[in-house]
């Protein structure tokens, strides 16, 4: 008997009245069903209403060459009319390719199951953007009444990669949009979750556009922003940094003077308190007296 690989892990463990799954957890192909394309609605709980007409094409054409590499999912709704559960893109490429029927799993779904199941299949999508997976597990949360611990179960995903996305959502819409739209990634957004007011939140991510910031520089800064005493002290240093490079820069070009005053390689050492000495190094009685006679010259 002829057997396809499984739904995924979070959906087939939705589907209340599963097809037949044999021990290695695929399922059976028997009860696999060629429906008419006519007769399939889509989804009314579809959470995504957009579609990338360019990513459809490129399905389309896939389909045409190779056909439905996965059957959709769908619920009887009335004698021989059906309503999508989970394939709506493919669905929807397969209108594109022409094709007059497609292959499909019936299954019983109520309309809240309908809402969860199609909830958990958007999750499961690679290409969501970061909010509007939060926003999908948010939904999951208000409207099907799901503990995180049961969305973990249901997605796949553990509890804390679950938590981190629906903290996102507590961020200002201005960065949130930005998040979608990926002007930041979401390593961004979780560093400036470490901020509690949305002004400065709202502050660092424009300089995050404008310098275009690392991860680990937003970190960092919100690391000042959240100490300000660590802050002063590291613009102390920095200042010191700057006073000593300019410090060691003018005792240099003394040295020259010296060096060439005494036409003798002169040595100025100095401590950052300011301390220190000159040596004028000589090699025969004959030199040390020469220095002595520049040195009483400027008495």
């Amino acid at each position: 008997m002829s057997k396809r690989n499984a739904l995924g892990k979070g959906l087939g463990a939705l589907i209340s009245d599963a097809n037949d799954v044999d021990k290695n957890g695929e399922i059976i192909a028997s009860s696999i069903h060629e429906i008419s394309i006519s007769n399939i609605e889509v989804n009314p709980f579809q959470p995504r209403k957009e579609f990338n007409q360019e990513a459809l094409e490129e399905l389309a054409q896939s389909i045409k060459a190779i056909g439905i590499v996965q059957p959709i999912t769908v619920r009887e709704i009335s004698y021989e009319k059906y309503q999508i559960i989970a394939g709506e893109r493919r669905f929807r490429a397969s209108k594109l390719a022409g094709l007059k029927n497609i292959p499909a799993y019936i299954r019983q779904a109520d309309d809240d199951k309908m809402l969860e199941l199609a909830l958990v299949e958007n999750i499961q999508r690679e290409n969501l953007d970061a909010i509007e997976e939060a926003l999908s597990y948010q939904s999951l949360i208000d409207d099907c009444k799901l503990t995180q611990e049961q969305m973990s179960e249901r997605v796949g995903k553990k509890r804390s990669t679950i938590t981190n996305f629906l903290r996102l959502l507590k961020l200002p819409v201005e960065i949130q949009k930005g998040v979608k739209n990926k002007d930041i990634s979401m390593g961004h957004a979780r560093a400036l979750l470490g901020l509690e007011e949305e002004e400065t939140q709202i502050m660092i991510y424009e300089q995050i556009l404008k310098y275009e910031f690392s991860v680990r520089k937003v970190e960092e800064i919100v690391r000042q922003q959240n100490n300000p005493e660590l802050a002063e002290e590291k613009a102390r240093k920095a200042a010191e940094k700057v006073a000593n490079k300019e410090a060691k820069k003018a005792y240099k070009s003394l040295e020259t003077k010296l060096t060439n005053y005494f036409d003798s390689k002169v040595k100025l050492k100095c401590t950052a308190e300011g301390n220190g000495k000159i040596e004028i190094p000589f090699t025969s009685n004959e030199e040390l007296e020469r220095i002595i006679e520049i040195l009483d010259k400027n008495k």
